[in-house]
């Protein structure tokens, strides 16, 4: 194995790629109506819109015809990643600036295997963590 692409679950996908690019300093590669490829240095994260609003009309019959289609517009802001980087006090930084950090009180933290480590949410709650080898 090579490589891994987060795809992460948004509401909007021309606002989500707004934010990534305005608020987290990353370049849209691509973007469809529904899709987008966001890339920043060696990183690509996927973005994709969980649209399907058809659960609410069907929630009452549930047990007749269960929700399925897995881009239910619920999920958006359910997923997470972590991405390794370098110079993460920087980064630390820029993020803090553009109010991104997961809570007002967020800071860096080093964990016991090895690694340090802050959170950041997107527009719709998922959560990125970077993080760098000690």
């Amino acid at each position: 194995m090579k490589k891994t692409i987060p795809a992460l679950p948004v509401q909007d996908i021309k606002v989500s790629c707004a934010y990534y690019t305005n608020r987290l300093g990353f370049t849209i590669r691509h973007q469809e109506d529904t899709f987008a490829i966001a890339v920043r240095d060696d990183i690509e994260i996927h973005l994709w819109q969980s649209c399907d609003k058809s659960w609410k009309w069907r929630s009452i019959f549930l047990a007749l015809k269960p929700i399925w289609t897995g881009a239910e517009s619920f999920i958006a802001g359910t997923a997470s990643c972590r991405i390794e980087v370098q110079s993460i006090e920087e980064l630390f930084e820029e993020y803090k600036k553009q109010e991104v950090l997961h809570s007002h009180d967020t800071k860096i933290e080093a964990q016991y295997w090895g690694h340090k480590e802050f959170p950041v949410v997107d527009l719709d709650r998922n959560l990125l963590t970077f993080y760098e080898v000690n």
